[in-house]
């Protein structure tokens, strides 16, 4: 079985690859999860944060957005203290802040879903690249994402964390070619 270079030979890329990344994904609490796990890994490697995401998800509380904004500054401190996740204070902060701005966006457009998918008319770009080394690490459209999400106050929502995103959620379908899931990723 052919699947891009990047998922490598250990059994959590592996997984990741093959039942995850670049899937439309259409939740507002996974979507959000990616956008708060995209910005925990700046600066660090996909594997890192895979390694940690179970720890994450129960120490951001299932990444829900409403509890998460809600967080107090004794909680900060706490999860600061948390081996299990990345304890840049940066990063935690900005994870309780965009919690908050999720919940903005959500009353403003119904959904961080549709907010999102919105970029991208709510259909995933297809590209059709034959080695992961033509792979780019932005588009215009994540330059858009990313100014829009800044503008709102997001943070840690560069143009490559949001192509990142996009990626991640299935917004766009960057397996090679060669992948046996190029072709199921929309």
């Amino acid at each position: 079985m052919i699947r891009c270079s990047w998922a490598g030979d250990l059994p959590l890329m592996i997984e990741y690859h093959d039942k995850e990344w670049g899937m439309p994904l259409h939740d507002d609490r996974r979507l959000f999860e990616f956008l708060i796990l995209e910005g925990a890994q700046a600066g660090l490697s996909w594997r890192t944060i895979l390694e940690k995401r179970e720890n994450y998800r129960k120490a951001f509380d299932g990444f829900d957005p409403a509890k998460v904004a809600r967080y107090t500054d004794a909680k900060i401190r706490r999860l600061l203290d948390d081996p299990g996740i990345v304890r840049n204070r940066l990063k935690v902060n900005a994870a309780v802040l965009n919690a908050q701005k999720c919940l903005e966006v959500q009353r403003e457009f119904g959904s961080l879903d549709r907010y999102l998918w919105r970029f991208v008319d709510g259909r995933p770009i297809r590209n059709s690249f034959k080695t992961f080394k033509e792979v780019p690490c932005r588009s215009d459209v994540s330059d858009r994402m990313s100014r829009d999400l800044a503008k709102r106050g997001f943070k840690f929502v560069g143009t490559k964390i949001c192509y990142s995103l996009m990626q991640a959620v299935g917004m766009v379908n960057d397996h090679t070619t060669d992948c046996f899931r190029y072709q199921s990723g929309e």
